[in-house]
């Protein structure tokens, strides 16, 4: 989400072959502040996500690279990858607005299927509730998709040349913003609707947990413990992406360049950077972790445990 831009003819001339605004007047500093500090928020949450590739550089190797290729391989391999030059994309003011929206879409339905599949595991597999979670997940993600084409519509790319600095503006024109709180309202619904069937059927399992032995009890609650953890600290880091973009909808804030506006401003790049590139790839490497750690630390006594985790964990790995 970028800030919108309307530049006021008295202060500035437009050149009209190029769309290009002009002005050296003293009142755009602090436009231009708050873009100087946009791009330092989007080159310190790369960063983070180069520093968290780094950490996990060698259980990628170990658990994505050297396991046998599946969907969900390929999505954290595109989810890890793309983090980056998504960073990137955004310092260059250029083409980022239409970038970052159209990328931000692609990864919630990527995002949306690691759920699907980490759900349909933690349901063993149920046939009825794969179905269901389909049909919402392209239920809200068509939605989204042709929100977001017409929301393209009505942004309008202006090149700024504002005290000698050449950087990129954008018009928001008619309910362009109200098209963009549509399309977060639906992924936040996704996301609780995700979040409550977790934490249903795990207090449901944790419950039939007494019935069962000893050692597949204890597999299966751990299981379940690994799913749940990486599940709502991905929830707490979108919820909290969210509780910003609404926030930042407000005129108020949208056409503000006070400091605690630009903090707000960075705080929502930064988190929502963090939530796609590096609480979404560690979904899937939880499970494949812990998998692992099971496998190698079974036994003759243990090795029901790992196929009983295996059954229903096997839509993730």
């Amino acid at each position: 989400m970028t800030r919108s831009f309307t530049p006021p003819t008295s202060l500035a001339h437009t050149h009209p072959s190029s769309m290009t605004f002009v002005s050296n007047d003293p009142k755009w500093w602090s436009y231009i502040d708050s873009q100087l500090l946009y791009s330092y928020w989007m080159v310190a949450a790369g960063v983070v996500v180069v520093y968290d590739w780094v950490l996990t550089i060698g259980q990628e190797i170990e658990l994505i690279w050297g396991q046998r290729w599946s969907l969900m391989t390929v999505l954290y391999l595109v989810i890890r990858y793309i983090g980056t030059p998504y960073s990137v994309v955004n310092v260059l003011g250029n083409i980022r607005n239409y970038a970052a929206n159209w990328t931000n879409v692609v990864m919630a339905a990527m995002l949306g299927v690691i759920m699907i599949a980490r759900l349909h595991a933690m349901f063993q597999g149920s046939r009825t509730m794969l179905i269901f979670l389909v049909i919402i997940f392209l239920s809200v993600n068509i939605s989204c998709v042709v929100l977001a084409a017409v929301g393209v519509k009505y942004i309008v790319p202006e090149e700024l040349i504002l005290s000698g600095m050449h950087m990129c503006g954008y018009g928001y024109e008619g309910d362009v913003k109200l098209l963009i709180s549509m399309v977060w309202m639906l992924n936040t619904v996704w996301e609780v609707l995700a979040l409550c069937l977790s934490v249903w059927i795990a207090v449901k399992h944790y419950r039939g947990l007494r019935r069962l032995g000893q050692s597949t009890g204890s597999t299966n609650g751990d299981c379940f413990r690994v799913l749940i953890q990486s599940h709502v600290l991905y929830f707490a880091s979108f919820a909290g992406v969210s509780c910003f973009q609404f926030l930042h909808l407000s005129p108020a804030i949208l056409n503000s360049t006070s400091i605690g506006v630009l903090t707000l401003d960075g705080t929502l790049n930064g988190l929502s950077v963090v939530q796609m590139f590096v609480l979404g790839p560690r979904l899937i490497l939880s499970v494949r972790e812990y998998h692992a750690k099971l496998v190698a630390d079974s036994d003759a006594d243990t090795s029901m445990k790992s196929i009983v985790f295996q059954e229903q964990c096997a839509y993730i790995n």
